[in-house]
């Protein structure tokens, strides 16, 4: 594998180089031509003495400026050596005023001493001190001690040289004491003596400079050292004697100075160009042979430079000055001190190093991680012994092996794009990064491994685990989370993830996909017949019929009970008549294939499938799409159940029109819009009144009440969905509840009343098998609510609606056993409509049978009907109950239904539903007139104050007065 990424280390090069570039040229250019104007003598000597004196001065003045105002800008431990170098080149340039003050204003010789010599000694200190600022702080006494002697050691071996080559004469004036000679002597020690300081500092500084604004302390140190070999030279006895103002040893001077003042500004460019130019630390080189071995050889070229000294004595013939002996022997003794120290420290870190390295190795052979290094070509150079236990494979084997070789093709391109990656990014920003990839086993089975990835030397170390039971669990995890436990098919949530990717992508402008929601229908009663084990094992051959019967594109779902759905891919097609006849067809197979029989235990059982079908119309969402599906199968289940049903927009009009009537009713049970009517059951013998049958009206805006048929369809449509996650806005069954708590407790409440009025009839509330079993409506409330009222034993009756099949009768047989031992009877509703009837009667405890109003109202006109309902009666006169036949309507059906023994009846060949103060009045009379055969229809309410049409068949909408 080729080392990823190298090309993407370079950096394109940053704007200001350019002009980093111009004033070093500048700088040049100025400096070059004040050496060449030197050289020629500046065409006079008047020009060589200003140019020589007060142009040294200005230069000298513009690289205290410089410095001064950089050591204004910045914050930071630098500060007080900028202002010392200011300080320097401020005497700088004050000696070269005095200078010029002398030779061009006065034009005389400078005395000697003079205030130009005290200005020149004052150059050296400042600098010296900005020097040993700048340098970098040992953080050990040890390292202090070895500065110090390096410091000597430079400084001594020079001082050694040039005292054999010049200083020994000028000592020997000084001591001779001749008149004159004094002053000019000490100051050709002085010079040479601060110059040799200053060189020992900045040969220190340059090997042990920091590392902040290298560029700037850079120029400053080679502006100094140029200004260090000019006063060497100016002291030399071949240049002092005949040293004149304008010479060209003043261009040395001059470019020090101006070396000096570009040394901040200039400088900064060059650092932050260098500092973008730079490679990434981990990239650098890790040793420079050459610089970095002159520290180690800084002591050796010190010895070597002070035995020249003495060499220069001996070779001459003369006899050795006892201040060369004394020099020497002191570089000698801060030689052999700093190798001892070198030589402990040495010692010390070598033991640091062994221990380091041994517990390194420990570490790393110890850890379970396998860790690799590899070379920037892709090799691998070392591999860790953990690799037996992770990989199989020996480490030893694994050295040499490229990188690549090891990991899946499938997961390479993307290994090397992120490595490439990582290493083309700042260190600094990113140190590590992390990769999971599969790796090649020494058996041959693929492992995943997690890799934390660093920089090592331009390659990569990999700190390396097996991570493939958590790959593995984590698959498993995301399998449970997104199928269904059960039947091992896709959850709701997967399938409308796959639903929306459906509508998009690609697939976007496909309008021929369909979703397919399907519902068992009888899978209730197969629970409630044979348990739920037998419902699980249903809903798995079920779950595998479906399955087979999709396309390998498509996918089948389960989404919770017995409702399934199957996403169907579209095939491009434009035709949406063939293509809804192509998937109708498919659906129609798919219900066929889902109401085969099941063998469940030994056992046959049947169910079937209601399927509803809807496709991806444009700009449909998921969500949209699938609502569509569910309320399409919902309407198959509402028109019959086992049929397919494609989705129409009407039927989502039909929902928004339920949802806007719930809201209505809604608002009008809360604000009190609603009436309790009773109508009268009257005994088909004497025409007594038995009871009274408590109905809801609704008051219209128009004062008019209304049966409420519609809204009894959605109160029921809502009652027979709640279990059904259908998405359909129908009222929610805490509505429905809540209006039948207003009725039940309304209708006690007036019989209670009427009780104490002194008319004792028994009041009739309908209710539904799921309503009694509601379990927030507990039997203490109802007797709390008796009790509250006064309602004597015997004075109500729940009529109970023909049992749904999928109610458990246990539950509600000992409901309706409580009920009755708090003194209610129980009638049974609807009696012979429903096929579970024969059921209930026989186990549920009730007390009357009430004919529903189909058998009545075909009975004089249909001899089946007629022998139908006479069964029936005749059962209940066995079983000793009475019988109530509702909607009784015409006086024929009045002396039919006698004739066959029922006991009661209840219809407009009575009375109509009456407000309370009719049925008072009503209840006073006693008695309505029984027809004897066929005569006109009674009068509805007996009242002679107002009369209503007797409407044969359903009464769906009745109005009447208002109360």
């Amino acid at each position: 594998m080729s080392p990823p990424g190298a090309a993407l280390l370079t950096r394109p090069p940053t704007a200001g180089g350019g002009k980093g570039l111009a004033a070093q040229l500048l700088l040049a250019v100025v400096s070059g031509g004040y050496a060449v104007g030197a050289a020629l003598g500046w065409g006079s000597d008047e020009v060589a003495k200003i140019m020589g004196d007060f142009g040294l001065s200005t230069a000298g003045l513009l690289a205290a400026v410089s410095c001064f105002h950089y050591a204004r800008t910045i914050d930071r431990r630098e500060r007080p050596a900028w202002l010392m170098f200011a300080f320097s080149s401020l005497m700088g340039a004050l000696g070269n005023a005095v200078w010029g003050w002398y030779e061009v204003i006065l034009g005389q010789e400078v005395p000697e001493p003079s205030l130009a010599d005290f200005a020149f000694l004052c150059f050296a200190p400042p600098a010296i001190v900005g020097l040993l600022v700048l340098a970098k702080r040992p953080v050990t006494r040890a390292g202090w001690v070895c500065l110090g002697l390096d410091s000597w050691l430079i400084g001594g071996s020079l001082l050694t040289l040039s005292w054999s080559l010049a200083l020994a004469n000028a000592a020997r004036t000084v001591q001779s004491g001749a008149p004159g000679s004094v002053p000019r002597a000490a100051l050709s020690l002085a010079y040479p003596l601060l110059d040799i300081a200053l060189v020992s500092m900045v040969l220190v500084l340059h090997f042990r400079r920091s590392a902040n604004n290298r560029s700037a302390v850079n120029t400053a140190i080679a502006a100094l050292a140029l200004t260090v070999l000019s006063d060497a030279l100016f002291t030399s006895p071949l240049l002092n004697t005949t040293y004149r103002s304008g010479e060209i040893l003043d261009a040395g001077w001059f470019a020090g100075s101006l070396l000096l003042a570009y040394a901040p500004w200039g400088a900064r460019r060059a650092e932050s160009a260098e500092q973008a130019l730079r490679p990434p630390r981990a990239e650098r080189p890790h040793s420079r042979p050459i610089s970095g071995s002159l520290p180690a050889l800084t002591p050796y070229l010190a010895a070597a430079v002070c035995t020249l000294g003495i060499l220069y004595n001996v070779v001459d013939g003369r006899k050795v000055d006892r201040m060369v002996v004394f020099t020497g022997c002191t570089v000698v003794l801060a030689l052999v001190i700093r190798q001892g120290i070198m030589l402990v420290d040495n010692i010390a870190l070598t033991q640091e190093l062994a221990q380091k390295e041994n517990h390194f190795r420990s570490l790393v052979q110890g850890s379970s991680d396998v860790i690799m290094i590899a070379a920037p070509t892709g090799t691998l150079r070392y591999v860790s012994p953990a690799a037996a236990g992770v990989y199989g494979r020996e480490a030893e084997q694994l050295v040499g092996t490229e990188l690549a070789t090891l990991i899946h093709p499938e997961d390479l391109g993307r290994v090397v794009h992120e490595v490439r990656r990582f290493l083309a990014a700042s260190p600094s920003e990113e140190p590590t990064t992390r990769i999971e990839c599969r790796f090649e086993s020494g058996d041959g089975d693929w492992l995943n491994v997690e890799s934390t990835v660093n920089r090592h030397q331009g390659g990569l170390i990999l700190n390396s685990r097996d991570v493939t039971e958590r790959v593995r669990l984590q698959a498993q995890l995301q399998h449970s989370a997104e199928h269904d436990p059960l039947t091992d098919l896709p959850n709701r949530a997967l399938f409308t993830r796959r639903v929306r990717q459906a509508l998009s992508g690609r697939r976007a402008g496909d309008h021929s996909t369909a979703v397919l929601f399907i519902d068992l229908d009888g899978f209730k009663a197969v629970n409630d017949t044979i348990g739920h084990q037998a419902g699980d094992e249903l809903l798995v051959e079920a779950a595998r019929r479906l399955q087979d019967s999709v396309r390998a594109g498509d996918t089948a779902a389960r989404l919770g009970g017995d409702e399934f759905a199957a996403l169907i891919l579209g095939d491009g097609s434009r035709d949406r008549g063939a293509r809804e006849y192509q998937v109708h067809e498919i659906a129609d197979r798919l219900r066929t294939t889902l109401s085969q029989p099941y063998r469940i235990g030994g056992s046959e059982v049947r169910v079937a499938a209601s399927i509803g079908v809807a496709f991806a119309d444009p700009g449909i969402t998921p969500s949209d799409l699938m609502r569509n599906a569910d309320l399409a199968m919902y309407r198959a289940k509402a028109g019959g159940k086992d049929r397919v049903e494609l989705y129409a927009p009407q039927m989502q009009a039909e929902v928004v029109r339920k949802a806007e009537l719930a809201g209505r009713l809604r608002t009008a049970l809360h604000e009190g819009e609603f009436a309790l009517l009773h109508q009268p059951v009257v005994s088909l013998a004497t025409g007594e009144v038995t009871a009274v049958a408590a109905q809801a009206r609704w008051r219209s805006a128009q004062g008019i009440l209304f049966t409420p048929a519609e809204f009894l369809r959605v109160a029921e449509y809502s009652e027979g969905a709640a279990h059904h996650a259908a998405p359909s806005p129908a009222p929610d069954a805490s509505r429905t509840a809540e209006l039948g708590r207003w009725l039940l407790e309304e209708a006690v409440e007036q019989a209670a009343e009427r009780q104490r009025a002194g008319h004792h009839v028994p009041v009739a509330v309908r209710m539904t098998a799921q309503r009694l079993l509601d379990r927030s409506v507990p039997l203490a409330s109802l007797d709390a609510l008796l009790s509250r009222h006064g309602l004597a034993s015997g004075a109500l009756v729940i009529e109970l609606a023909d049992s749904d099949p999928r109610v458990p009768f246990d539950e509600l047989e000992r409901r309706l056993t409580a009920l009755r031992r708090l003194g209610v009877l129980i009638a049974l509703d609807g009696f012979g409509s429903g096929y579970a009837a024969i059921s209930a009667l026989r186990r549920l405890p009730v007390d009357m049978l009430k004919l529903d109003r189909g058998l009545v109202e075909g009975l004089v006109e249909s001899a089946r009907l007629h022998k139908i309902t006479a069964g029936l009666l005749r059962i209940a006169n066995d079983l000793g109950m009475q019988s109530v036949a509702d909607g009784v309507d015409l006086p024929e059906q009045v002396s039919a239904l006698r004739a066959m023994g029922c006991t009661h009846g209840q219809g407009m060949a009575f009375s109509g539903p009456l407000d309370e103060y009719r049925l008072r009045r009503a209840l006073v009379r006693g008695t309505f007139p029984v027809p004897g055969g066929l005569a006109q229809p009674a009068l509805a309410g007996g009242s002679s104050s107002g009369s209503m049409v007797i409407r044969r068949g359903s009464h769906n909408e009745t109005p009447v007065p208002p109360a």
